[in-house]
């Protein structure tokens, strides 16, 4: 039996770029013989984090929305995805937003261990996800048996669904999925 995956597509976009790097990871990972679920935010409701520490007592949030099944979700994964566009050179406030949202993990007794993220960006540099990858280490931080264990930068893309012409970028999405 494989690993138990999580994708988390954290784009408002319809036809996104990096939800179809993250399909293409799905892809590799379900060939490779695991269990993954992809959950895509758009289609959720995820409201900001109270600050308020009570689901540090519970492991649950007193907000009434769609997180309290999403957490449970990451508690009870082995490896993490999280696929996000690049916006001014950071992740997407819906990804920042989430990743609030999952501090009932803080104190719990969490599975997941890799944790891998995928970016698209307009810019094509090298560098353009990289605060984006050191955010989500400021997370991982805070999870000590977890680690970032690899990134995909989707730089150069611009338009709706340019993904699906880039086949190198689809390969290595493929490729991250299949050897998790």
């Amino acid at each position: 039996m494989g690993k138990k995956v999580l994708i988390i597509s954290s784009s408002l976009r319809v036809g996104s770029n990096s939800e179809i790097l993250a399909r293409e990871a799905e892809k590799g990972a379900v060939d490779a013989g695991h269990n993954v679920e992809f959950l895509r935010l758009k289609d959720k409701s995820v409201q900001f984090c109270r600050g308020c520490l009570a689901c540090q007592k519970t492991q649950q949030c007193v907000i009434s929305d769609d997180m309290n099944v999403m957490v449970d979700k990451v508690k009870n994964a082995d490896v993490l995805i999280f696929a996000t566009p690049i916006y001014y050179y950071e992740m997407s406030g819906l990804m920042k937003t989430f990743l609030d949202r999952c501090n009932p993990l803080f104190v719990s007794d969490y599975r997941f261990r890799d944790v891998y993220l995928i970016t698209s960006s307009y810019d094509q540099a090298d560098d353009a996800c990289e605060r984006a990858a050191h955010g989500l280490e400021g997370w991982i931080v805070c999870f000590e048996k977890s680690r970032l264990a690899g990134v995909l930068n989707g730089g150069g893309l611009g338009d709706e669904k340019e993904a699906l012409s880039h086949q190198e970028l689809l390969q290595k999405a493929y490729q991250l999925g299949k050897n998790i």
